[in-house]
């Protein structure tokens, strides 16, 4: 596997904890049951975000029942071969699991759900991580992220993993990997950017019943070369999303774009924006997902700490719980518990509501 490239921007910037307290609200409808699907654990030298640094984020008021952890390139296995150093990321988010489990911090499931990586370009040969993996987390290990993103702005960083420019979509050694998760019963997050989202149509279509789930709305990027043209890009996204939502296999998270590649430029701001504003920003593509792929298809997410620079969580997700106001009891449930507890297989939480 393919070390991380050191020539690239980190995309993990710290966030000034001062400047996150200038705006602050209220938790919106606080008993609305949350599973988060999408959030990261790590230790980089630039920033350090652990179990603590999470609780103390979720700490604002919103019922955030459970989670799914997600492969950030962290805690590798210093040795032993190459392909099964990632399993020390998973037996990393089981530890920071069972610490959220024994209830000695809040009643939260933290990492109820692990998505860990594997290079699946190995073909058939990556049953053995698989397995590794499995063995590591047991039921709490959901599936794989293999990241695929590649832009040519060299503001923008590629994939920790450098992959094949079309991996999803013509890379042999992949599919074969791909088969091999499949047969796992294993679930795969996808993660491109918006000029490659034909590349996971392209992958929906060839494995129709492998559950897919598209992560941060299909990458909208608004930095580098896409800076300044939201309104030119946005409808050959919104296209690309409402054909992939023909895949019935495919699900899509509803967040992931205040991060600083999607160029809402929020954390250049004297202060965080209120929720309300967020709202709007997010709206076009947040309703754009739901009106193609509908709530049972749909999970809003918070990718903390990465959308931290655009706001506290509290904020975020009251951002969200705005959007979907007009939505009924059911679909609320769908898009902030129920979708999410369904694609990971979390059945040993509680029912919502």
């Amino acid at each position: 596997m393919t070390r991380p490239r050191p020539d690239l921007p980190t995309p993990f910037p710290k966030v000034d904890p001062d400047w996150l307290a200038l705006t602050q609200e209220e938790a919106l409808e606080p008993d609305l049951p949350i599973i988060d699907p999408h959030h990261h654990l790590w230790d980089f030298p630039s920033h350090q975000y652990l179990l603590p640094d999470f609780l103390d984020d979720i700490s604002g008021g919103h019922n955030v029942v459970a989670t799914v952890f997600i492969e950030c390139h962290v805690f590798y296995r210093e040795d032993g071969p190459e392909e099964m150093r990632p399993v020390g990321e998973v037996e990393f988010a089981n530890g920071a699991a069972a610490m959220a489990a024994s209830g000695t911090y809040n009643a939260t499931r933290v990492a109820a759900g692990i998505v860990g990586t594997a290079d699946l370009s190995r073909g058939a040969s990556v049953l053995e991580v698989l397995e590794a993996q499995r063995a590591a987390a047991g039921t709490r290990f959901r599936g794989i992220r293999h990241a695929a993103s590649l832009d040519p702005s060299p503001e923008i960083p590629d994939s920790r993993v450098v992959p094949h420019p079309h991996l999803y979509r013509d890379h042999e050694g992949f599919r074969e990997g791909f088969r091999v998760l499949g047969e796992l019963g294993l679930v795969f997050d996808a993660w491109v950017f918006h000029t490659q989202l034909r590349d996971v149509i392209a992958l929906a279509r060839r494995f129709p019943d492998q559950p897919i789930v598209m992560d941060h709305v299909g990458g909208p990027l608004g930095i580098g070369i896409h800076a300044g043209r939201r309104a030119e890009i946005f409808p050959g996204w919104q296209a690309d999303m409402r054909e992939m939502a023909r895949c019935e296999n495919v699900s899509v998270k509803l967040g992931g774009i205040g991060k600083r590649v999607c160029g809402f430029g929020f954390e250049h701001l004297d202060r965080p924006p209120g929720s309300g504003v967020i709202a709007e920003a997010y709206r076009p593509y947040f309703e754009t997902c739901i009106e193609a792929f509908g709530p049972g298809r749909c999970m809003f997410e918070s990718n903390f700490p990465v959308d931290k620079i655009s706001g506290s969580y509290t904020l975020a997700w009251n951002a969200y719980k705005r959007i979907a106001h007009g939505a009924s009891p059911d679909e609320k449930r769908l898009l902030f518990h129920d979708t999410a507890r369904s694609f990971y297989g979390l059945d040993g939480l509680r029912p919502a509501g």
